[in-house]
């Protein structure tokens, strides 16, 4: 099982279609894929039309197993399973907080599931939590979309001194562009600046009417607009993350 997570500090920067849109290509391989989506906002969740049950919440999230896994349900899509964020999530941080080894719960919980998925995405809230450096103990390939300003920049910068302070693993760290306008200058400068520099993907995302319309048409845009170029970059995209790290 491979474990995936759509990560960044800084919010709307695409984490959320990114993470939608990869799980379906991985999925598309043939192999069972499954998207946690751990974010309270549940946008993920809405974009797959699937809610959690009101029997669900954020403490059976924590408590895993059978508490957590009988929640995952199906899409409308073979070999693709959502286990739904619940609002109660926006208080994980408090719980980690009073849990054991809150860093490795996530881990320690997903566990039993190598057997039945492929791969595993986290489709992450932005900051950076107690809930984030659980994520980042159980990521394999820790995945961070960047819309090319110096804001982006600045954040990136900010998590990779963070795994440094931590000695934390940075080389499971890839960088992307998305919601590139190549007509702005400060976006084309600085994917110049940054295209070759290590850690950095070289596939972009372009902005797109097409990755907002995901909200109405409420489904991967791989699935309904494959012929779209922002479709198409997030293929090539899936394409340059399983050619560079064949063993993630």
């Amino acid at each position: 099982m491979k474990t995936i997570a759509l990560y960044s500090i800084k919010g709307g920067v695409g984490k959320t279609a990114s993470a939608v849109n990869m799980a379906y290509l991985a999925s598309l391989q043939g192999e069972p894929s499954l998207l946690c989506d751990l974010d309270s906002q549940g946008a993920s969740s809405y974009y797959f039309r699937i809610s959690a049950s009101r029997k669900y919440n954020s403490e059976k999230f924590l408590k895993g197993k059978s508490r957590m896994y009988e929640h995952i349900k199906a899409t409308d899509f073979d070999n693709l399973d959502i286990l739904p964020s619940d609002f109660s999530y926006r208080n994980l941080d408090i719980e980690l907080s009073e849990a054991k080894k809150p860093q490795k719960k996530l881990r320690k919980n997903l566990e039993a599931l190598a057997e039945d998925y492929r791969h595993v995405f986290f489709d992450c809230p932005p900051n950076l939590t107690l809930l984030s450096e659980s994520v980042f103990a159980a990521s394999d390939l820790i995945l961070v979309p960047l819309i090319p300003t110096t804001l982006s920049i600045r954040t990136y910068a900010q998590l990779l001194d963070f795994f440094n302070e931590h000695d934390l693993d940075r080389s499971r760290i890839r960088a992307f562009f998305t919601m590139v306008e190549k007509r702005k200058s400060m976006h084309a400068e600085i994917i110049e600046e940054h295209q070759n520099t290590a850690g950095f993907l070289r596939q972009q995302i372009p902005n797109s009417a097409e990755v907002e319309k995901m909200g109405i048409y409420r489904a991967p845009l791989n699935a309904v607009r494959p012929a779209s170029a922002a479709a198409k970059a997030y293929r090539l995209l899936w394409d340059e993350i399983t050619a560079t790290d064949p063993g993630r």
